[in-house]
């Protein structure tokens, strides 16, 4: 099916046109003048059209659009009729002439016009002058006309060589003027209660669902002056009754055209205000929708509330002779929007009407083998709420759902119904919701006395639940999908949050964040470090902050869970006994009656007895499986007497299953990270030596996220009395290989330094040692030194210069020059002449040493160079050495504005002199 809605405008004709002209067909006889030449002359306000193929479920298809749509546009006093007629015209056009159908819906002043065109032309049409046989009322063909005859205002049928088109129009039912509703005289003392004035808040809305008009009233109200709620959204103060996926959100309700029921404003005080409102979606001059709110305290709702139509003393006949809705006489009007109004509205009325002590509804599931408590008025509807009980188990179980049944007296037959058990009800009468011919609920009223109900009452409460399992199916159904939608986008947010972040606690916080409240009203998260060991309670959190220290000291007194692979939730019974025997404890203690001195009720009783109702409804398991092994458990849940639904269920084990691979990640991400680390650090000089007359610093910036060494190295190291070596290197590349290289090097440097050979025969062993690697080696660039502090304030420095840039000697007078001449580089040939040069430092001069990442920083095609590092060194006279290394780093980064793609190391070493007496 294929659908369009166009709301305004003149609509195109869909049939296509040709040269011959149109064929017509004028019925004639006594029925003639409810046919009409199709004007287009009154002005067309909105039009939906749809395309349905040839099989048979385009038929319901057909009919759920046609209703939909005029409901949609306000015209529920002509549903009935324009789906009947559209039924039979659709099932024409796709059962018997075998073709697609194109149905077009057009609204105006007038009323409705539908049209259902099929590619059949050459079919005749009945004349209506002569009797018509209709034959058996049960055959499926022939009565489309008649039908159109029968109830439409004006019809007709158009001919072209390619299509047949049928339409009807149907005019809305002229409306009663004067007074809507009017009710009795009544005492002082039976009307309602209201405050001494009565503040009527009223509220606008735009289309975005912010705040544009905030009157007085609404000011002293909810103590919020205009100025500060203007442009927020109402959804920052609404406090919404809903349940996410499951009922109308505040955002739905705004968007329609009149919405009316309960729900909370957040007041400045910070306190919930209950409110009854009345919503009516409106339009300004220039077409912009906007929302008017009027809000009263809920006490006082009366003043907002649409009163109930009340029938008349004969319920199936108005004044006028017109039959009523028997939906509408059964609910009441208007109908509760949601479903889980819908329902609370069944039982209050079926209670009423069988003069029940109590009444319930249960809605079957997709299986049909267990009905799910769905509303209840009378009972502990808390505790009951989304319980299951099985359908035909067996003898004395709920066996009669689908029949009607009727129990004297409940202590004859125990369990016969299980809801009822401990309630005190006696006699009961359910009866079975039907949606053609297949279970879909059941209802149930009970008293307290026995022998309340008799066959009668079952026939009259049957005649109700006829009426109204069409409509509750249909909501049940409508909810479905938006609980479908819900769930998509909950697990898509889910799965964007768990995949932004690698951190093992930060996902145990958003796995516990996303189930509550959405899902729970608390959770625990166990996880589980490797197979042989127990479950660690991990995480926990409550709706309520203030409950989650006696939740989590309640778990640990808990042995946890079993962790067994098998996929789905499974109950968890342990934490509600321990927290009820707690309870228990707790109060024979504050009472005395635990053997004890008597003495009042302490304080330390409410803590105890708010975790035992915290976790005394139902709670389950949900394993936490990823890689085929079980890391850990999802717990799940309620407070006292409340169940989970299937729904929530699935969708839990959905949200499980990643929420398990997400923290399995994490989990290997930070060993691995962990070991890099540790392996990094390993690589890196423990500290550096105090070196008696110099002064030394370095710094070490490795390129890339989370490595700590790279393919730069340093290392400062004694080699016998008096003598100290010193290095700086980079291998060629970045990340884990040149940071294997930097530790043969580094490691390589000490042991032969301290054998006593020469610099150059150093690093001619170190290059013997690199080509050995093979493959895996690494040309490398390395200025290797001695350096042994004078008595005269002095160092000598011995330096070898193997393809490294050069070291910079920065004198007292500002002058840079360098300290050494360059050489080949190692790892490319195996047979180096190396050779050393002596530098004295005098006191006050300086000695730098870096990395071509710090010369070969680039801001586009400039770059610092040596001649930019020699002219920053100019400006380090005088400083410590600690400083000159960080004024070259901070000229460095401030050379470019990207991050540095390179390993940069900084070595500097200064001679300050003796220090004189």
């Amino acid at each position: 099916m294929t659908t369009g809605l166009i709301p305004g405008g003149q609509p195109p004709d869909p049939r296509p046109t040709g040269s011959l002209p149109q064929q017509r067909r004028e019925p004639v006889g006594h029925a003639a003048q409810h046919v009409e030449n199709r004007s287009r002359s009154s002005v067309i306000t909105a039009r939906a059209a749809a395309s349905f193929e040839p099989v048979g479920r385009s038929v319901a298809s057909a009919r759920s659009f046609v209703r939909d749509t005029l409901q949609g546009w306000g015209f529920a006093d002509i549903v009935d009729d324009a789906v009947v007629l559209t039924s039979e015209l659709v099932t024409n056009a796709v059962v018997h002439a075998g073709t697609s159908a194109d149905l077009l819906c057009l609204r105006s002043d007038e009323g409705v016009r539908i049209e259902v065109a099929d590619r059949y032309p050459e079919r005749e049409i009945p004349l209506q002058g002569a009797a018509i046989n209709m034959g058996n009322p049960d055959r499926e063909g022939g009565r489309g006309l008649q039908l159109c005859a029968a109830l439409a205002g004006r019809w007709g049928v158009e001919y072209t060589p390619t299509h047949k088109t049928v339409w009807f129009q149907l005019d809305l039912p002229a409306r009663a003027v004067g007074t809507r509703a009017a009710g009795p005289a009544l005492p002082a003392d039976l009307l309602p209660l209201a405050d001494g004035r009565v503040r009527v808040a009223v509220i606008q809305i735009d289309r975005t669902g912010h705040i544009t008009a905030w009157s007085e009233d609404a000011e002293e109200l909810f103590g919020y002056p205009a100025e500060q709620v203007t442009g927020k959204p109402l959804t920052d103060l609404a406090a919404w009754p809903h349940t996410p996926g499951t009922s109308t959100g505040i955002a739905e309700a705004l968007q329609l055209s009149r919405w009316e029921g309960s729900y909370g404003i957040r007041a400045a005080s910070g306190r919930v205000t209950p409110v009854y409102a009345s919503h009516l979606r409106v339009r300004d001059t220039g077409g912009e929708p906007s929302t008017v709110c009027l809000v009263v305290r809920d006490h006082e709702r009366a003043v907002l509330q649409t009163p109930l139509r009340v029938p008349a003393s004969d319920t199936s006949t108005t004044s006028e002779g017109q039959g009523t809705d028997p939906f509408e006489v059964f609910i009441g009007y208007p109908a509760p929007d949601d479903l889980d109004g819908l329902l609370q509205r069944t039982v209050e009325r079926a209670r009423d009407m069988l003069d029940g002590d109590s009444a319930f509804l249960l809605l079957a599931t997709d299986d049909e083998t267990e009905l799910e408590v769905r509303a209840s008025t009378g009972l502990p509807s808390a505790r009951q709420r989304f319980a299951r009980v099985p359908v035909e188990a067996g003898p004395g179980r709920y066996g009669s759902a689908r029949m009607p049944a009727v129990h004297d007296d409940l202590t004859a037959v125990p369990g016969a119904v299980p809801l009822l058990n401990g309630t005190g009800m006696r006699s009961i009468v359910t009866v079975p919701l039907k949606v053609e011919g297949r279970l879909t609920g059941s209802l149930g009223v009970a008293a307290e006395a026995p022998g309340r109900y008799s066959n009668e009452e079952a026939l009259r409460l049957q005649f109700a639940a006829d009426r109204i399992a069409l409509a509750v199916e249909s909501a049940r159904l409508g909810e479905l999908e938006r609980l479908r939608r819900g769930s998509l986008n909950f697990l898509v947010e889910a799965s964007d949050l768990l995949a932004g972040t690698l951190d093992r606690d930060q996902t145990l916080a958003l796995m516990a964040q996303m189930t509550v409240p959405t899902l729970a009203t608390w959770c625990a998260v166990y996880t589980i470090a490797h197979q042989a060991s127990e479950p660690y309670l991990s995480y926990v959190l409550h709706e309520d902050e203030e409950l989650i220290d006696g939740i989590k000291s309640l778990l640990s007194k808990v042995p946890p869970p079993d962790p067994v692979p098998t996929p789905g939730a499974r109950v968890w019974t342990a934490p509600g006994e321990v927290a009820h025997q707690a309870a228990l404890r707790s109060s024979m203690r504050s009472l005395g009656l635990s053997g004890g001195p008597t003495r009042q009720v302490t304080p330390g009783i409410g803590p105890t007895l708010a975790t035992a109702s915290a976790v005394g409804g139902e709670t389950v398991v949900l394993p936490l499986v990823a890689r085929n092994r079980v890391i850990g458990m999802l717990t799940l849940g309620k407070p006292t007497d409340e169940h989970f639904r299937q729904e929530i269920l699935e969708l839990a084990e959905d949200l499980s299953r990643r929420a398990a691979l997400a923290l399995d990640n994490a989990r290997l991400y930070s060993e691995r990270t962990a070991i890099s680390q540790a392996l990094q650090r390993s690589l890196l000089p423990p500290e550096l030596p105090v070196i008696a007359g110099v002064e030394v610093e370095v710094i070490y910036r490795a390129a890339g996220e989370g490595n700590e060494v790279g393919g730069d190295f340093y290392d400062i190291f004694p080699i016998s009395d008096g003598a100290y070596g010193f290095a700086i290197g980079d291998v060629c590349g970045t990340g884990p290989n040149a940071a294997a290289v930097t530790g043969l090097a580094r490691h390589a440097l000490r042991l032969l330094a301290r054998e006593g050979l020469s610099g150059p025969a150093v690093l001619e062993r170190l290059n013997s040692a690199i080509l050995d690697e093979g493959a895996r080696s690494r040309f490398l660039t390395l200025l290797y030194g001695e350096m042994r502090p004078q008595e005269d304030g002095s160092a000598e420095l011995k330096v070898v210069c193997a393809g490294h840039p050069l070291p910079l000697r920065l004198r007292q007078d500002g002058s840079v020059e360098p300290a050494a001449e360059p050489q080949p580089l190692l790892g490319v040939i195996e047979d180096l002449e190396l050779y050393e040069q002596t530098v004295t430092l005098d006191p006050g001069d300086v000695l730098l040493c870096v990395t071509d990442g710090v010369t070969e920083r680039r801001e586009g095609a400039r770059m610092l160079g040596d001649d930019g590092l020699a002219d920053v060194l100019t400006t380090c006279t005088g400083l410590t050495a600690g400083a000159v290394a960080a004024r070259i780093m901070r000229a460095v980064e401030r050379f470019a504005s990207d991050a540095p793609s390179d390993d940069m190391a900084i070595l500097a070493m200064r001679v300050p002199g003796l220090q004189k007496d």
